[in-house]
């Protein structure tokens, strides 16, 4: 069953342009995954501290595997430090 994954990321004041920096890195990466269906990145116009991450998978086991691949590691290491709370994801199922 194909599962949607929504991820908000909220950066810490002056430390947003290299959160987006850090998207701008691993959603192509991300693409390229066999079990990705499809991932793009957003920003806040209203809020520029604000990020969100929404991707669709083939299965729960595709973004499983998502998350242990060497540039999503290297991502989250690269994110977390930015944050000003833990990054909030949840996997989702289309209901209509």
């Amino acid at each position: 069953m194909e599962i949607f994954i929504f991820t908000r990321f909220h950066a810490q004041p002056g430390k947003a342009d290299a959160l987006e920096d850090a998207l701008r890195e691993v959603v192509p990466a991300s693409r390229q995954e066999e079990g990705c269906l499809n991932i793009h990145a957003f920003r806040s116009i209203r809020d520029s501290n604000i990020f969100y991450i929404h991707s669709r998978w083939k299965d729960e086991a595709a973004f499983d595997r998502h998350a242990k691949l060497p540039h999503t590691v290297r991502f989250i290491e690269r994110a977390e430090p930015l944050l000003d709370h833990e990054i909030q994801a949840q996997r989702c199922g289309l209901i209509v």
